[in-house]
């Protein structure tokens, strides 16, 4: 070879290596479950967000899941939760079916009506200036995750120049991100800023609903006070910014009030309950309504962008909102902002500002953190059997008990499969998803999400029809797949006794028939615990099941007349078991007067077990029943 051709391709050999060397090497692909982690770290980078801010703060609104694209109780889509009311439209709660809020008996039936929703509020409208400020259509920024992360970070950038912003530490970004909950109450922005800022503190790291794996690492370092207050006249814990809104006591005339009673609890009454609920309607419409002396009260409304509080009635006062008179009168009622269709999902800043308030509750009342005391609306039962049908489901099967109270710090635990006679529901919220239909209409198909309920059948095989509750299908029909139809659905949380077991299927006790649903030891959808359990005494085949635990008709005074002890449809038979959840004394509150100086807590000698009949408990006079450890039946 010559000189000319071995110099030719020596210089040819450098070049490539050169070259080699010189490009840059290909990217790794992201793993399919890193894709959202990856979509917050680009947006951060694209619009000069911090990442850890952009982080926390989609955690604290939707815990980085995608929910399948639909909105969340005030018509928030995506991780980012950016809304859109015209892709929403709202509903309805307390104007549906046939309940009396107060459900009390002895006073005329109340069926208020509410007012037209006004969705005219910017914070109901997020996307529309995400599309803006990206170029990205609305429709886009709902259904797709990545740009719906984009949309966000674009948001917050957009909110951190109007306010002058500067500064890389998540302290610096304490305004913009306070804006972004939309409040415009200033202590209420404080207060979603803090979480957001505690959240970068804890840190937080979890697999979303889609499969994605995101990870915020904790900053225990960050210095970050938190600048919430609360108006002085609310109970409330401390910097959760509650505000005072009351609901009035007003005389309408004509022997008529409302819209609550005045009372004196807990020195008249112990309070044992607190009842969850959703509006299924706008905030500023729920507020509209709880200050209309003619409509019905709660203690406490929470908003759901950003989880701020309105308290609007003390402790000491029972409000007008469960539809059972016995559990008004020892509940304090907290109302979840609701929107859109039946069916939707809800933010994070709203349950971890309800378990705020509830671990406070709880401790000032003494009231047990277990399913036997938080009760859902949909588990208050019906006064009497012409009430029962017509009772509120509110919140629903996809509000997240187990998530709850993990927030609450008495997480749902168990012991396996032992064989203890009793079982706590406890099913993978994410994907645990029954087939229901009717959250947008009368038989379609709802969008497919975690759920909190497990279905049960007549026998040990998924196709077997559903149970009869004679309560809602008086025609003995079977319970049907209805998002409102809980005829034939067990909850997160629930206790209820072991009947039976046959490979992967366990059966319960369940409104005296037999319940099975699916219970693979692989993939537990309950678990063994310990607890009491009742049956009628020996010698009777039965007994009756009440919805109310009202005293015996010797023990009222002479100017007040007594409630019946009227059984519900139901029965208890003889061989059958049901799990103790607490010994209710028999009392009835009557404020039947505007004058509360009248008003009195009649008590007598009855007394009364709470039990876990079917999907709401319901009561058993304590003479007619024994009662077991479970594990006597194990």
């Amino acid at each position: 070879m010559s000189r000319s051709r071995r110099l030719t391709s020596t210089l040819t050999a450098a070049a490539l290596i050169t070259g080699a060397l010189a490009a840059p090497a290909a990217a790794d692909p992201v793993p399919a479950d890193a894709q959202r982690q990856q979509a917050f770290a680009a947006a951060a980078a694209e619009f000069g967000v911090p990442e850890s801010v952009l982080l926390a703060l989609s955690y604290v609104e939707s815990r980085w899941d995608y929910n399948a694209g639909t909105p969340s109780s005030t018509a928030g889509f995506g991780p980012m939760h950016l809304t859109d009311v015209a892709a929403a439209p709202p509903g309805g709660h307390h104007d549906d079916g046939t309940e009396d809020p107060r459900g009390d008996t002895a006073r005329p039936e109340l069926h208020p009506q509410a007012p037209p929703i006004d969705t005219s509020a910017p914070a109901l409208r997020t996307a529309e200036l995400a599309a803006r400020l990206t170029n990205v259509d609305i429709a886009t920024l709902r259904a797709d995750p990545a740009q719906n992360i984009r949309g966000g970070a674009a948001l917050l950038a957009h909110y951190q120049r109007e306010l002058g912003g500067t500064g890389a530490d998540p302290v610096d970004w304490y305004g913009a991100v306070a804006k972004y909950s939309g409040a415009t109450e200033s202590t209420a922005a404080s207060a979603f800023a803090d979480e957001v800022l505690a959240v970068i503190r804890s840190g937080a790291e979890q697999v979303t609903d889609d499969g994605q794996h995101v990870r915020l690492a904790a900053r225990p370092d960050l210095d970050a006070p938190s600048r919430a207050t609360n108006d002085p006249e609310t109970e409330c814990p401390p910097g959760l910014g509650c505000e005072w809104i009351p609901a009035p006591y007003a005389d309408l005339g004509g022997g008529d009030y409302g819209n609550h009673d005045l009372g004196n609890r807990p020195e008249s009454q112990k309070i044992e309950y607190i009842i969850v609920h959703d509006t299924e309607t706008s905030y500023d419409n729920t507020l509209r309504l709880v200050q209309d002396p003619t409509y019905v009260s709660w203690q406490y409304t929470l908003r759901s962008a950003d989880g701020h509080v309105a308290q609007h009635l003390k402790a000491k006062d029972v409000g007008w909102q469960a539809g059972n008179w016995y559990i008004n009168a020892k509940s304090i009622g907290l109302e979840h902002e609701g929107f859109a269709a039946q069916g939707t999902w809800y933010t994070e800043a709203m349950y971890r500002a309800s378990a705020r308030l509830v671990r406070y509750l709880a401790r000032q009342h003494r009231i047990p953190l277990d399913r036997a005391h938080i009760l859902g609306h949909d588990n208050v039962p019906g006064t009497i059997p012409a009430n029962v049908r017509g009772m509120h489901w509110d919140p629903g099967p996809y509000w997240d008990w187990a998530h709850y109270f993990e927030l609450l710090g008495a997480p749902f635990h168990g012991l396996g499969q032992l064989p203890t006679g009793m079982v706590t529901i406890k099913p993978d919220f994410a994907t645990n998803q029954p087939a229901f239909t009717g959250c947008t209409a009368v038989g379609v198909p709802c969008p497919p999400r975690g759920s909190a309920s497990v279905i049960l059948h007549t026998e040990p095989r998924a196709d077997a029809p559903l149970l009869v509750d004679v309560g809602l299908h008086p025609d003995g029909s079977p319970s049907t797949m209805h998002i409102s139809d809980h005829g034939s659905r067990v909850e997160t949380g629930q206790q209820y006794a072991v009947a039976e077991r046959r490979g992967d299927w366990t059966a319960i006790w369940y409104l005296g028939q037999k319940g099975w649903f699916h219970n693979p030891a692989s993939k537990p959808t309950a678990v063994s615990t310990l607890g009491f359990v009742v049956t009628p005494k020996p010698g009777l085949d039965g007994i009756p099941v009440y919805g109310r635990a009202y005293p015996e008709a010797a023990a009222y005074p002479p100017n007040i007349t007594p409630q019946a002890i009227v059984p519900l449809q139901y029965r208890l038979p003889a061989g059958q078991w049901y799990s103790l959840g607490v010994i209710a004394p028999s009392e009835y509150y009557w404020a039947v007067q505007f004058d509360a100086t009248n008003h009195t807590v009649v008590r007598g000698n009855l007394r009364y077990f709470q039990i876990q009949f079917g999907h709401r408990v319901m009561f058993v006079n304590v003479d007619d029943v024994v009662v077991r450890p479970s594990f006597w039946r194990g």
